[in-house]
């Protein structure tokens, strides 16, 4: 049953996409019915694979000696990134109702939103690498053509080829560790890396291990890559929603929690990938103190969030961070698809043009109220239970400076998600715009996201569970709902935590009208520049050009001769791989 089940998940939103690639633009209502029908049965079939997740392999298909076995195992953390982007990504597809009515081309915009869901599905359940490394790169395409929806803009096609190229070097990085694994176990299969990594070289292991991290950072916008998220943001907000809290960015922290087990004892990496998380987490929570893009200052608190999620891997949190997964998926898409609202109402995303929307969009200031206090941390919601998981695996397990560290971004979360929350619904009017509330198709998606907001933490126990049954070579630490309640309120850590988002939460409203008003130049120069990241991409790319048009001479523009060319490498990779054979 789990294979059928496996094939639905996948196939579903896949053969969707073909339908929808085939419907004219005459037709918008049949566009969203079939589009919306797919998704929920893609989510619904999601659901229904969690019941039957396991360590064995669910399918099995023999692709020739230099490709192995082309494996699917619903294992639980699988499974639970599977539910994530199929739920997830068809509530994104009900908002795109309302969101999208009256756009152009919706077939080119469902179709892609489908493929992206069906292969984020197939990514995290393949238990091949080189068949995770095929899936991957269709996410990497789908999210390319997604954030460049809008192609006549061109800060969309410049925000698409950015995220397209900086999330090939995490490309390269996964290839690369898949490559070297064949080439030391002679077999892509994720269980025998697991299962025989004390056994392989000291040296090609770390390579390996630091190539997943590559692709983890790249992939999830973790330092030194973390500048291509915000510039996404010029994709439709359904788009933004589908990418931060369902499907792109949890790619790469899910190759972290997968491989845990194989590289924790490689020298430097577990405080390698504990201090991609904590510099992430603190210098894009810096980028969103001042922030007046609202969708920008909710990119930087995504990749703030996963930097939390990276460094509770690196600490050996490996539960912690996945059940922060979980729990950022449901309150993130909940404040993208809330601010989609507002957007898509009063017409700008310029923080500074709003101002006292809540009361008359009452429903969309609630939800995203609820959203904001998961995000900052605050009880009872789901990010609180999940947050404070990672701090007391960060103050048990990690370094002290990071833990310390870990809980300045803690207050600096605090800061800037009331100062967000606040500009945009509460305040004076700046300008007089003409809002209105969320249409129907929209509450649907919100109110079930404000609901899994209230209650996600409940599944903390059967999330662990499952974890533990499921992942033979994780040692999962498991609570069931009881035990976390003791855990987390008689921990003094978590107190301290409290204590910082609550000074944060006091030094905004102490300083409010500082806080609104327009902040230092060089704290906007920092921000909008990344630190100088920006530059350093930019000094990449065009050396990378540069070096590219050398090679220009290389081609002769005669089609027999770049024949020619194309069929003597083919000819000579061959002869290798027969050799080496």
């Amino acid at each position: 049953m789990a294979g059928i089940l496996i094939g639905l998940v996948i196939g579903l939103p896949w053969l969707g996409a073909l339908v929808l690639w085939q419907t004219r633009d005459e037709n918008p209502r049949l566009q969203h019915t079939l589009a919306v029908a797919f998704s929920i049965a893609a989510g619904v079939a999601s659901l229904a694979l969690i019941p039957f997740a396991s360590a064995e392999t669910a399918i099995s298909i023999p692709m020739g000696h230099y490709f192995g076995e082309l494996t699917f195992t619903a294992d639980g953390l699988a499974v639970a990134l599977t539910a994530i982007a199929c739920v997830i990504g068809s509530l994104a597809v009900i908002f795109s109702v309302d969101y999208m009515q009256g756009e152009e081309q919706l077939s080119r915009y469902y179709a892609f939103v489908l493929l992206f869901i069906g292969a984020m599905a197939g990514l995290v359940l393949s238990g091949n690498l080189l068949f995770m490394f095929f899936f991957w790169e269709i996410t990497a395409l789908c999210s390319y053509a997604l954030i460049s929806f809008y192609n006549d803009d061109p800060k969309a096609v410049a925000g698409g080829i950015k995220a397209l190229i900086i999330t090939q070097v995490g490309g390269v990085g996964l290839l690369a560790g898949a490559l070297t694994t064949y080439a030391v176990l002679g077999s892509y299969q994720v269980s025998d890396l697991l299962a025989k990594a004390e056994t392989m070289p000291a040296g090609l292991l770390t390579l390996i291990a630091f190539g997943f991290l590559i692709a983890a950072a790249a992939k999830s916008a973790q330092f030194p890559f973390h500048t291509w998220l915000p510039d996404a943001m010029e994709a439709p907000t359904p788009i933004s929603a589908l990418i931060h809290a369902a499907t792109m960015v949890n790619a790469g922290v899910y190759l972290l929690a997968r491989f845990y087990p194989a590289f924790q004892h490689v020298a430097g990496w577990t405080l390698a990938v504990t201090i991609v998380g904590l510099v992430s987490a603190l210098i894009t929570a810096f980028m969103a103190l001042t922030a007046t893009d609202l969708k920008r200052a909710l990119a930087y608190s995504t990749v703030s969030q996963l930097g939390y999620m990276v460094y509770a891997i690196g600490v050996g949190g490996v539960f912690a961070s996945q059940f922060h997964l979980l729990s950022h998926a449901v309150f993130k898409a909940l404040l993208f698809l809330s601010a989609g609202a507002v957007i898509h109402s009063a017409g700008t995303r310029d923080m500074r043009r709003m101002g006292a929307l809540g009361k008359q969009m009452p429903f969309v200031r609630n939800v995203f109220i609820l959203g904001a206090l998961a995000l900052a941390g605050l009880p009872i919601l789901n990010g609180f239970w999940s947050k404070e998981l990672i701090l007391e695996a960060g103050l048990s397990e990690g370094p002290l400076w990071a833990y310390v560290g870990m809980l300045l971004g803690a207050g600096m979360t605090a800061f800037y998600t009331l100062r967000m929350t606040w500009i945009v619904f509460f305040g004076e009017a700046r300008e007089s715009l003409h809002v209105h509330d969320a249409g129907k198709a929209m509450k649907v998606s919100l109110g079930l996201l404000a609901l899994g907001t209230l209650t996600t933490w409940l599944l903390a126990g059967p999330f662990g569970e499952m974890l533990d049954e499921t992942l033979p070579f994780h040692s999962i630490h498991n609570l069931n709902l009881s035990e976390l309640a003791n855990e987390i309120f008689t921990a003094p850590a978590t107190y301290v935590a409290l204590a910082m988002v609550a000074l944060g939460l006091a030094i905004f409203w102490l300083f409010r009208k500082q806080a609104t008003a327009k902040s230092e130049a060089w704290m906007d120069i920092l921000s909008r520049e990344s630190f100088g990241f920006d530059w350093l991409n930019g000094q990449v790319a065009e050396r990378t050009v540069q070096f590219a048009s050398v090679l220009q001479k290389t081609q002769t523009g005669v089609l027999s001769w770049n024949v020619v060319g194309i069929l003597g490498a083919l000819l000579a990779v061959l002869i290798f791989l027969v050799w080496s054979a």
